[in-house]
This record gives structure tokens, sequence and C-alpha cells, in this order.
């Protein structure tokens, strides 16, 4: 399981319509020129709201806490992809059980990554029905994605070094996991042009003109 079918022209403007109701009509988009705001030479720019985290406060801070609490939209851009276990209540779940309860909620989640899943990642995933068939669900693969990131209602962003793998963000014990690093913010420039560049890439934008379609398995445009 786990196919997803081809891009039609229909979906391209299904696909513009859910973009319009995420962050707005086009029309309220200032110019590139009217978005920034230039410093005088040699003065220091305002801090932006930034918390740096590291190895197992990525787990914790993101995927334990502020994933679960998501109440319009999740996206989650990743290069790998592997079974990843989390805890709800006293037991530990594959994270795809908290994404299939969010779904039932009315969240509305956007996973995209480069390779294909590992084997116990996608048995797990065929137990969860809401994957398979929600509208509010959806997987996009392209092989040049490299970021590592998580948008949560477009109010915060993760964005690091982890990938979605148990060594990455997932629970692996301290001496086996991965040593990762990232920032999670609020500050609205830096969401608004995060989730602009993340629009493009769920619009195939860059489809057309990729050097890479030879190897891609499913392009979306």
């Amino acid at each position: 399981m786990m196919e997803r079918a081809g891009m039609s022209e229909m979906d391209i403007d299904n696909r513009k319509r859910d973009v319009l109701l995420y962050h707005g009509s086009p029309d309220d988009t200032p110019p590139p020129e009217e978005r920034t705001t230039r410093l005088p030479r040699g003065s220091i720019p305002p801090p932006c709201p930034m918390e740096l985290l590291l190895n197992e406060a990525i787990y914790r801070r993101v995927i334990v806490e502020l994933l679960p609490q998501t109440r319009k939209f999740l996206w989650i851009v990743t290069a790998d992809i592997k079974d990843l276990h989390v805890p709800k209540g006293r037991r530990f779940v594959p994270l795809l059980e908290i994404l299939s309860d969010l779904i039932d909620g009315g969240v509305a989640i956007r996973l995209m990554h480069a390779k294909e899943p590992g084997p116990r990642f996608r048995e797990d995933f065929d137990r969860y029905p809401n994957l398979v068939e929600s509208d509010l669900f959806e997987r996009i693969l392209c092989p040049r994605i490299h970021t590592k990131a998580v948008v949560i209602d477009g109010k915060q962003a993760f964005i690091g070094s982890a990938n979605l793998t148990g060594a990455g963000l997932g629970a692996k014990g301290q001496h086996k996991r991965n040593f990762e690093a990232g920032m999670l913010t609020d500050d609205p420039g830096h969401l608004r042009e995060l989730m602009d560049w993340i629009d493009q890439l769920y619009l195939g934008e860059f489809c057309r003109k990729c050097q890479r379609r030879s190897v891609c398995p499913d392009p979306i445009a």
C-alpha cells in the first residue's frame, strides 16, 4: 500500500486552494522589497525569538510536547523516514498513531520525504486507515528533499538536522541516538518564508525544470 496517485490539473487546483486557506489571498502578501526592513550600516538587528534544541531535547520539546497539541495543520519535511515510537499514556506507540489521532480531530497533515520509508514504517502505516483514506493526510515523495522541518499550525516551526527516525527525532536511548541540533522559532517572518517554500514543494513548482525527474518515482507535477 502507501501508494499515491499522480497529480492531475484538478489536484493542482485543489492544492492551490488549500494554500490560500493556510495563507490568505496572494494580494495580502507584500512584495519582496517591502518584506525586509533595511537596518542602518553597523547597527545590530533585533534578536529573533529562537530556542536552541540539542539531541534528546528535540524529541521531548517537538515530538512529545508540541506535536500532539496541533489544532489545525501539521507539516513534516524530512529526508529519511523510519519507524518511530512516542509515548501515549503509559505505553509507546508508533508516531503514526499520533498522526491518526490528530486527523480524527480534524488536523490536516502533510508528510514530505525523500526516501521510501523503512519496512516497519510501512507495516505500521497500513494499520491506520486514516492515513490511507482521509483527505486530511497527504504524503509527498521528492528525492531532492534534504530539509528537516516541522511546522505546527503556522505558529511554530522546528528546523534542524534530525530526520523522522528513531535515532533522529525518536526516543532512542542517550548512548544510541544521533547527535542532532536545531532551532525552534515562532518568528512570523521566518515562518512565512519557510511555509511559502514548503508550499512551492507541495504544489510541484520545482518539478517541471527538475533535472532529477528520471529518478523520481512519483513527480508531483
